[in-house]
């Protein structure tokens, strides 16, 4: 059950990002999945010391923590691809 959890979560976490970061056009469901997973892993990596499955996945600070790292992940693609962050 978990795991479903971590996908739905991902995937609005992920949505949000692409919204703050004005990328939603570009990408679908599996990436906004995609990208709300690996920055909640990158965000668990820098305030959690590593520790991704700290608490209840449906506490608030869990949620926003994983969007600050989604939108880290997706300025990080960005200035990749661009060569400036939007």
């Amino acid at each position: 059950m978990g795991f479903i959890i971590w996908i739905i979560i991902g995937g609005v976490v992920g949505w949000l990002a692409s919204l703050i970061m004005r990328t939603d056009g570009q990408q679908g469901i599996l990436l906004n999945i995609v990208v709300g997973i690996v920055g909640a892993f990158i965000a668990s990596l820098i305030f959690s010391k590593g520790n991704i499955n700290n608490g209840n996945p449906l506490d608030i600070t869990n949620i926003l923590v994983s969007l600050v790292g989604a939108v880290v992940l997706l300025g990080i693609v960005n200035l990749i691809r661009r060569g400036s962050v939007r």
